[in-house]
């Protein structure tokens, strides 16, 4: 039988209910998507519905017994939400709909999303793509983020949002889509190789420097 965590169910303060997170690629959702949300906040009386920080759709409240009754109903997949993994990719609308975009924002965080969500990595780990320099997916303080400008991505890693933030530090440059997405790739290799456990890629910078990094993009 999978435990609570492993359902993707988060206890909350009362101590009697839970929260759940779905996994919604890049926080794209249909009409029919919607429909479903809400059809089962209501069967399931949840407290509240609430779109999180990296785009997900949390339902709040739930009862213990109701949680695999509603991952039947929801139809989708657990929204990595906890634990040494990489978190949903969080992108902007890119120069797919934004007229300021420089870059495809969605479609290269959609291939990050596919490649690497819930991935197990040393420590917690978070994504962002920006389509231009603005930063509204706040590419600058996650693990990796990539921002686009007219000559192609910017590679900025080790950033971080949390108890202690920090700003990344811009790697490389002028990377098309396929490169920007071996960048990453080899990026999390060393991050892999040389990170201890629970490190954050940041903390992990502090401790190494940047020179592994850049060998490896070289």
């Amino acid at each position: 039988m999978l435990k609570l965590g492993e359902k993707g169910a988060i206890p909350q303060r009362d101590g009697q209910t839970y929260a759940i997170a779905p996994h919604i690629p890049c926080g794209l959702l249909t009409p029919e998507l919607l429909r479903r949300l809400a059809d089962v906040a209501e069967k399931y009386e949840v407290q509240v519905i609430k779109i999180t920080g990296a785009t997900r759709v949390a339902l709040i409240g739930l009862k213990e017994e109701d949680i695999d009754r509603v991952w039947e109903d929801l139809k989708l997949g657990k929204g990595a939400a906890v634990g040494l993994c990489v978190r949903s990719i969080r992108t902007c609308p890119g120069n797919t709909y934004c007229k300021i975009g420089q870059q495809d924002a969605l479609g290269i965080g959609m291939k990050l999303d596919q490649a690497y969500h819930a991935k197990q990595l040393p420590g917690k780990f978070k994504m962002a793509v920006s389509g231009c320099h603005l930063s509204c997916a706040e590419s600058w303080v996650r693990d990796i983020g990539l921002i686009g400008r007219k000559d192609g991505w910017a590679l900025i890693i080790g950033g971080n949002v949390g108890a202690e933030p920090r700003i990344g530090q811009e790697v490389t440059d002028k990377l098309d889509d396929a490169s920007a997405l071996a960048a990453v790739e080899k990026v999390i290799a060393v991050y892999t190789r040389d990170a201890k456990k629970g490190e954050r890629l940041g903390k992990m910078i502090d401790r190494v420097g940047l020179e592994p990094f850049k060998a490896a993009l070289a």
